[in-house]
């Protein structure tokens, strides 16, 4: 983390899909969607070891791809540990608030980095804004702060992040892999881990058993 070189513009790794006859009019379609500020919600039925029941917040999403981090996964690391292994001395008051508070795994790219998904406050030197109530940190001043006692009042720390490359999110929402929603910020940063899945369906409108129980007679 104490080498990031992500600015403004996060670039997204990969391969371009190309789609053809009637999947390539619906991509077309899809490709007019902006995504940041939402949530990509697994489709009960996905089956893939990553992205099965997990939830996406969306970062970034132009022409270069998607960037989003996984907000319902955690790993076996607390933040302490984290803190420890990057030389970080905590404050006292932080070491009480969040010592076991675990960190997300965001996603299968650049998987042992962190990265942050916080509320705005200070400027740190490697910063996207993804709207006036999220931002998304690579740099580690960030943590610094948080350590200090600093830090973002409301915060999300993971290793690794999603990423998609051009067109290649628009085809998977397009074969039913994803629900999309607006984020709520309440379900990122305030609900328990284990409520995040249903409260991010349940912003569609719909009953999460009824999904299940639709996803199971497909």
């Amino acid at each position: 983390m104490k080498k990031s070189k992500v600015g403004k513009s996060l670039p997204i790794p990969g391969l371009a899909q190309h789609p053809s006859g009637d999947e390539e009019l619906t991509a077309m379609a899809l490709s007019t969607l902006d995504l940041a500020n939402h949530f990509l919600i697994a489709m009960p039925s996905m089956q893939d070891p990553i992205f099965g029941g997990a939830v996406v917040y969306v970062c970034e999403h132009n022409d270069k791809g998607v960037l989003g981090v996984v907000i319902n996964k955690p790993t076996e690391m607390t933040m302490d540990v984290l803190f420890e292994r990057i030389d970080l001395k905590v404050a006292d008051s932080v070491q009480s608030q969040m010592a076991s508070e675990p960190i997300m795994f965001g996603g299968p790219v650049q998987d042992d980095r962190g990265f942050v998904l916080h509320t705005p406050g200070a400027r740190y030197s490697s910063s996207l804004a993804v709207t006036e109530d999220v931002a998304f940190t690579t740099s580690i001043d960030v943590l610094e702060a948080v350590a200090a006692g600093d830090g973002p009042q409301r915060l999300l720390v993971s290793i690794g992040y999603a990423g998609w490359s051009p067109g290649q999110l628009e085809d998977e929402i397009s074969r039913n892999g994803w629900l999309t929603v607006g984020a709520d910020a309440k379900v990122m940063f305030d609900l328990p881990i284990e409520q995040r899945y249903t409260a991010a369906i349940r912003l569609l409108g719909i009953d999460p058993m009824m999904l299940a129980s639709e996803a199971g007679h497909a």
